[in-house]
């Protein structure tokens, strides 16, 4: 199986996999393919760390956690290039205490910190980026984890995608797509009932969501208007409808728990408010 390190910050999650020998001592280095608990040891190119840091657009604000962490490569940059506090999670303890090593010669100790422990015990519900390098069924058994994350969180995967959820984007390097690109939705599953319409002083949305994208039925006095389609970024929503006119409407807004404030796009100064219901 393969492992792979990578970092980022919007909350970065690397996870990779990790080596079975234990040199314990200030020389080890790790192996190309060395065995792991879960994948093999295998390290990200240097303009693939920088391409996934710039993707997830880290900033000295950011915690990038870094799973299957490794040397500390990602760590070591996302704290040394963009100025972010970084955790690099990594099971093999000789691989950590590396990293911390390498973390302390790049001058980025105070900023970066190496946890020794199991990415799928170790809570990094605090990232708000995740960098991962691990094989697509890995990826999907974290699916859950970092779907339950803060809306906005940013994921960076090195070569391996997320089965069923779609990237927002793709990572190029040396033009070919070497990795891929997510953010965690807000959670709009169910009815919500709007009003600031044009047209309609209340409707019921009734939604069906798929990770960042949406489907639902637009109900007016409990006679379905249309069906929708709509996207989600983070906790920015979006959808397109059309009025009683047949005119086409884009409404945009925000989720915030069981509330959505937005705007219609075409009226400038419209105030949109949505509930959901219990």
């Amino acid at each position: 199986m393969f492992r792979i390190s990578v970092a980022a910050s919007v909350l970065i999650v690397l996870v990779s996999g990790c080596a079975t020998q234990h040199a314990g001592t200030e020389q080890y280095q790790p192996l190309m393919a060395q065995g792991g608990k879960d994948v093999m040891w295998m390290p990200t190119a240097n303009n693939l760390v920088t391409e996934m840091l710039e993707a997830a657009q880290v900033t000295s604000t950011d915690v990038v956690v870094d799973l299957g962490a490794g040397d500390g490569k990602i760590p070591i940059e996302a704290a040394r290039r963009f100025g972010a506090r970084a955790v690099g999670i990594e099971f093999n303890p000789d691989l950590a205490a590396l990293a911390r090593r390498n973390a302390q010669q790049a001058g980025v100790s105070d900023r970066v910190t190496i946890v020794t422990g199991d990415i799928f015990q170790e809570d990094f519900s605090h990232a708000t980026v995740v960098t991962l390098y691990l094989l697509t069924q890995l990826n999907i058994k974290l699916k859950p984890t970092l779907l339950a994350m803060k809306p906005g969180t940013r994921i960076v995967s090195n070569t391996f995608a997320m089965g069923s959820w779609e990237p927002d984007a793709t990572i190029l390097a040396d033009g070919e797509v070497s990795g891929f690109f997510w953010v965690v939705p807000a959670k709009v599953e169910g009815t919500w009932t709007f009003s600031g319409f044009p047209d309609w002083p209340e409707a019921q949305v009734r939604i069906k969501q798929k990770s960042q994208k949406f489907d639902a039925d637009m109900v007016l006095d409990q006679t379905l208007s249309q069906r929708i389609e709509g996207h989600l970024r983070g906790a920015q929503i979006s959808f397109d409808f059309k009025d009683d006119r047949e005119q086409p409407q884009t409404f945009v807004g925000i989720v915030s728990a069981k509330k959505i404030h937005g705007t219609i796009k075409q009226i400038p100064g419209s105030v949109v408010i949505a509930t959901k219901a219990q």
